[in-house]
């Protein structure tokens, strides 16, 4: 089957948000190579402006990031613009298949998918790493890639590929020495420790 465009409405936003990428003088200076199956985790999630950083510095390496997005957002006239987008739709609601089990399902059904997430969850995190990104890597058997960006200096990074072990807490620890290496003292990673604390105490009750 052919190829189909991208829409243009999709085009016109992917060039709106590259303008802006470079207006805002965004510049990558790390860039190991990205999977063409993965997991994205972008952080620390302190502003909109973090959507711009991570489509712009992805689109500058060739690579086609994706999202998840609720599933109502898939409807008509909104389908291909979605898609288009790179969006995975999600049925939170759906009785029987957690939204994990539908992005590893399309995980299977693609040979290309860097799915970004911010596992902070909202900008203003106060809370431990939500797991999502996690599980859905493991089960996927996908590679989790840290990429990170610093708004006030408009440097970001994305760092080397971890296969996910299935050592939750472990993983963490390894994600948590990346990113302490390239934003040391970066308040928000208090919350990546308090994932890891919280993990290990689980494990141990």
């Amino acid at each position: 089957m052919e190829k189909r465009a991208p829409s243009l409405p999709s085009r016109l936003v992917r060039r709106l948000v590259l303008a802006l990428y470079r207006r805002r003088g965004y510049h990558l200076v790390e860039t190991q190579p990205v999977p063409p199956r993965c997991v994205m985790i972008g952080v620390p999630h302190t502003t909109n402006w973090d959507f711009v950083f991570f489509l712009g510095a992805v689109t500058e390496i060739g690579v086609r990031p994706s999202f998840m997005g609720k599933h109502t957002l898939f409807k008509w006239p909104m389908t291909r613009f979605m898609y288009d987008m790179g969006g995975v739709p999600v049925d939170r609601s759906a009785k029987g298949r957690n939204y994990v089990d539908q992005v590893v399902d399309a995980f299977a059904r693609s040979e290309n998918l860097a799915l970004v997430v911010a596992p902070e969850g909202t900008r203003s995190a106060t809370r431990p790493w939500r797991s999502g990104f996690y599980h859905i890597a493991h089960k996927a058997g996908v590679p989790l890639v840290p990429a990170w960006v610093e708004d006030k200096t408009g440097r970001g990074g994305i760092g080397p590929a971890i296969m996910p072990s299935g050592d939750y807490a472990a993983d963490l620890a390894k994600l948590l020495a990346y990113y302490q290496s390239v934003m040391p003292g970066h308040p928000r990673w208090a919350l990546l420790e308090a994932a890891i604390a919280e993990e290990r105490s689980a494990d141990h009750a």
